[in-house]
């Protein structure tokens, strides 16, 4: 801290809210501020929320979704579609697509994508996993929901080498969103449009 705070607690406090993406030291005082202010009761319940959530919440089995079973509720629920999988980088592009409501299928979340600048490579993202489910002869479609970058576009076309022995329908979204964009700031109607206008991946 620029200024010294009246009490370390207070000061390593603020240290570690200020941790947190998108959280300055001014944010992470006001925030630490605030929770001093609360009961104790509000207090220890905002606590032992993060620490609940840390210590259950795992992975989905099937998709990786967070969860707190070995399968997700998507995964889970008898109306959705086992026929589609949605592939996407993360938990926030998933969040995205549900938030439209106009998916009604599967998802296979990768983990991140392949970024040979930050040293991540295929061997590090859930694609021995997807390979494995593209094998299932249920499967009718895999719909690839990563984002409009460079490395959004090379993780699609290595998933498209390595399932391209299955012959398994591969789709991407319609270019309703712009060129670069990343999909979770992308707003519902028009991810929603892309979804259900989704063209066949050509993969070049």
């Amino acid at each position: 801290m620029d200024n010294q705070l009246p009490s370390r607690l207070l000061e390593q406090a603020v240290i570690e809210f200020a941790k947190l993406p998108g959280i300055g030291k001014k944010t992470a005082l006001r925030l630490v501020l605030h929770l001093l202010h609360q009961t104790k009761e509000d207090t220890f319940a905002f606590a032992n929320s993060i620490i609940q959530m840390k210590e259950q919440v795992k992975t989905c089995r099937k998709c990786h979704n967070i969860s707190e079973e070995e399968f997700c509720s998507i995964c889970s629920d008898p109306k959705r579609d086992e026929s589609l999988i949605c592939v996407v980088e993360s938990i926030k592009e998933l969040l995205a697509i549900e938030s439209t409501g106009q998916y009604r299928g599967l998802y296979h979340v990768l983990g991140g994508k392949i970024s040979p600048m930050d040293g991540i490579g295929p061997k590090d993202l859930n694609i021995d996993s997807l390979e494995q489910r593209a094998r299932n002869k249920h499967i009718a479609e895999i719909i690839l929901a990563l984002s409009t970058t460079m490395e959004g576009d090379t993780t699609n076309f290595y998933i498209y080498r390595k399932l391209n022995s299955i012959e398994i329908p591969l789709s991407t979204l319609a270019r309703g969103i712009s060129v670069g964009d990343e999909l979770e700031y992308t707003d519902e109607i028009t991810l929603g449009r892309s979804i259900i206008n989704r063209v066949p991946y050509k993969g070049k």
